[in-house]
């Protein structure tokens, strides 16, 4: 009886870890790779687990593509100076981001310059340098 329990705990445990590896597993995303490329936002997904944007670009060829960019979730946007509404539908953006491996418009997003200049990445800057946390006022 203990080694069928055992067995079974085991199974459980192992099935959170592949489902946990295969959701974080960037296999298709070229690491060593940046991108800048300049677009206009057709939407921003302000979500847990990740949020995303989508972009629509120029391809050298003058046709829109849409790139769909997978960010941090919102508690990790908010440390790095960002809001749900920091970027608009319609929102003229320059992006850096790290591209697919096999050539498909998207990656995994790494910092944008909003049309006022402000740049932004996904995380607080180093040093202590973070945005201070909202104020509760009663």
């Amino acid at each position: 009886m203990k080694v069928l329990r055992f067995g079974s705990i085991l199974i459980i445990a192992l099935s959170f870890v592949v489902s946990a590896y295969a959701h974080h597993n960037a296999a298709g995303v070229d690491q060593s790779k940046t991108v800048t490329l300049e677009g206009t936002v057709k939407e921003f997904k302000w979500a847990n687990p990740h949020s995303y944007l989508e972009i629509e670009v120029q391809n050298s060829k003058g046709v829109a593509e849409i790139w769909n960019l997978e960010m941090m979730p919102p508690l990790y946007l908010v440390n790095a100076g960002w809001k749900s509404n920091t970027v608009k539908f319609g929102d003229k953006v320059k992006f850096t981001a790290r591209p697919m491996k096999n050539g498909d418009p998207g990656g995994l997003f790494v910092s944008i310059t909003l049309a006022d200049g402000k740049t932004l990445g996904q995380t607080a800057p180093r040093g202590g340098a973070a945005p201070a946390p909202p104020v509760y006022k009663p």
